[in-house]
């Protein structure tokens, strides 16, 4: 699959760039509610000079819960280690990351629904009890040896919190789940990032970076990039709407922040099948993509704006999603 600029997972060729990543909980825009858990958290777990609970961040990509785990960290006074689940394969690769972590350090891993779960079990100790066995040798010598472990923080990231077994998720003090962040709150967001950033932006240009940023952080601040090039090339390097509206014509991404090929899938569910309901599968040989991408990266946010409805018979375009497709300025069909 071609990557996309509106992806909000992190592309391929793309460096995070620590310089715009809040360091503090107070410099954090939006998750109101998700800040103000951590704060208590933070500071009572400090008041008793105790290592924090263990936490669990869930929700789409790109909103925050890799930069979290580093506020968390920072505020705490704790190092940190980062791994993803996948790479987590044998009871091995998790005693090499527990056993050197000190008391109060943390441990975050990144895409936590897909460790292996021979590896899972091997965690349920080390969380609950602060401690893993280990087996040594082979064959009929050999033996299980107990090594204890300091009483180390673990932070969990995922987008599918459904495939977290239940013993493992009720391991977890706090779960928090973010949410799609709101046009004004990624307003702020852009602005700071160009503020770090030293790029001239207008108000109404952060406005509408904001409003085709499909409610996520990571996609604004790709934007903001991608814009503050095209504004050096064809203006004088001040971002305003003018600019970012050519630029983001250019890209093919409209003001809802879809691109084409979202709107290709509308189009086929609302032209070449009246509306619906069609299945996955023809949505997929229609528009030459896998069913799976289908399905866990265009489908979401389509759902999530209201043009596009699930059902037993299949997918359904919305009133909205056909209102938009019939007005060509805005669909840059």
């Amino acid at each position: 699959m071609t990557e996309r600029i509106i992806s909000p997972g992190p592309l391929m060729a793309e460096a995070d760039d620590p310089t715009i990543r809040p360091a503090r909980l107070d410099e954090f825009v939006g998750q109101v509610q998700v800040k103000e858990t951590l704060k208590i958290a933070i500071e009572a777990a400090q008041k008793r000079d105790e290592p924090l609970d263990h936490l669990l961040f869930s929700g789409p990509p790109g909103l925050g819960k890799t930069t979290l785990a580093h506020i968390i960290a920072h505020e705490m006074g704790a190092d940190i280690r980062a791994t993803t689940g996948p790479v987590l394969e044998k009871p091995g690769d998790i005693a090499a990351l527990l056993t050197p972590l000190k008391r109060g350090d943390i441990l975050f891993i990144d895409e936590i629904h897909r460790i292996n779960p021979v590896v899972e079990e091997v965690l349920y100790p080390a969380m609950e009890d602060f401690f893993i066995d280990v087996m040594i040798g082979e064959g009929p010598s050999a033996r299980s040896i107990k090594l204890n472990l300091e009483h180390f923080t673990l932070i969990g990231a995922t987008t599918k919190q459904g495939l977290l077994g239940a013993p493992f998720r009720d391991r977890f003090g706090i779960i928090s789940r973010l949410d799609l962040y709101s046009s004004e709150e990624l307003v702020r967001i852009v602005t700071r990032s160009a503020s770090i950033l030293k790029i001239p932006i207008t108000p109404d240009g952060a406005d509408e970076i904001a409003k085709r940023s499909r409610g996520t952080p990571r996609i604004v601040n790709r934007l903001l990039r991608r814009v503050r090039d095209y504004a050096s090339v064809k203006g004088d390097g001040t971002i305003n709407r003018e600019i970012t509206s050519r630029a983001l014509q250019m890209m093919q991404i409209d003001e809802l922040g879809l691109d084409e090929l979202d709107r290709r899938i509308l189009f086929v569910i609302a032209k070449d099948f009246d509306g619906g309901p069609v299945g996955a599968k023809t949505i997929a040989i229609s528009v030459g993509e896998e069913v799976r991408t289908i399905e866990d990266v265009y489908e979401p946010y389509l759902i999530q704006i209201g043009f596009l409805k699930r059902t037993p018979q299949g997918r359904e375009v919305t009133p909205a999603a056909k209102k938009h497709l019939n007005n060509p300025q805005k669909t840059l069909i």
